[in-house]
């Protein structure tokens, strides 16, 4: 049977967070899942896998706790076990972004649906902003984004400070993967002067399983956060697999080149690492092949 992929967060106020999450692990103890869970003073948020009714169970366990609606929860299949293991842990924010006053649960931007994307990033008054990271704009975006070539998203914030202007882009439209980088991302921008604040309700994800390829804006791919890699419309999955050595994502294309080698290198990372490091990496990936 296939894998039933959850992804979720939820800001919601959680009075004792460690407290919180040893009963979820007491509570979830006979589901078998995979996945990692965060737990924080600000909510939740989580890409856990498992059967369908150990999902379910574990949905209704998060509605009952935190409050979470089955409505904003985005579903996917994988074939195989996308992550090793099932793991509940303690953060300071559910998402790392290092910005005190973006706080969503006091303000956030106007949630756009799917089927209301493509005509609002049509506007050529609307700037459309992705949030996301190089390594993850690399595998795809929208065509008109602006990619802000960030390493990590607490970067976000110095770049928007440096590089763009409320008075000049009054109106932002913004997008991610699963949807909660833009709720602290728009709760920043209207705090820094920004008049219109959008984003796209439900992330990247959610597009790409409701808006057919012949109607889709989005090219490429979608990196995602398990052993998937990337996915394409309709959630399909991408042709990526993970370079052993950096992590990235790579391809076919990527493979072909001579930078590449199985477990040691890919044209990504090769001038990354010494020599020293490809020989090790060689008798990492031997000692891996032989058991």
């Amino acid at each position: 049977m296939p894998y039933t992929i959850a992804a979720f967060y939820r800001f919601t106020p959680i009075v004792d967070a460690e407290a919180f999450r040893a009963d979820l692990k007491q509570v979830l103890v006979p589901f078998d899942l995979c996945g990692t869970l965060l737990v924080a003073p600000e909510g939740i948020n989580g890409t856990v896998a498992g059967s369908a009714p150990d999902i379910d169970a574990l949905l209704e366990v998060l509605h009952g706790r935190a409050g979470l609606p089955r409505a904003d929860v985005k579903f996917s299949e994988a074939p195989e076990k996308p992550f090793h293991r099932f793991k509940i842990r303690m953060k300071r924010e559910i998402i790392t972004f290092r910005q005190p006053d973006a706080d969503p649960s006091v303000q956030v931007g106007r949630h756009v649906e799917s089927q209301d994307w493509n005509a609002l990033i049509a506007d050529p008054d609307v700037l459309l902003l992705d949030t996301r990271n190089r390594y993850e704009t690399r595998l795809g975006s929208f065509a008109e984004a602006l990619d802000p070539g960030i390493a990590q998203f607490s970067d976000f914030a110095e770049y928007v400070r440096q590089n763009l202007d409320p008075v000049q882009h009054p109106k932002v439209a913004m997008f991610c993967t699963g949807g909660i980088r833009c709720e602290k991302a728009s709760s920043f921008l209207l705090r820094e002067g920004f008049a219109e604040v959008y984003h796209l309700q439900g992330g990247i994800l959610k597009y790409l399983e409701e808006v057919p390829a012949d109607h889709s804006r989005w090219q490429g791919d979608c990196y995602v956060f398990d052993h998937r890699m990337a996915v394409g419309p309709g959630l399909s999955i991408g042709q990526y697999e993970m370079c052993f050595s950096c992590g990235e994502a790579i391809n076919a294309a990527n493979k072909s080149q001579p930078q590449y080698e199985e477990g040691v290198s890919c044209p990504l990372c090769y001038d990354t690492t010494s020599e020293s490091d490809k020989a090790r990496f060689r008798m990492r990936h031997r000692q891996m092949a032989q058991g």
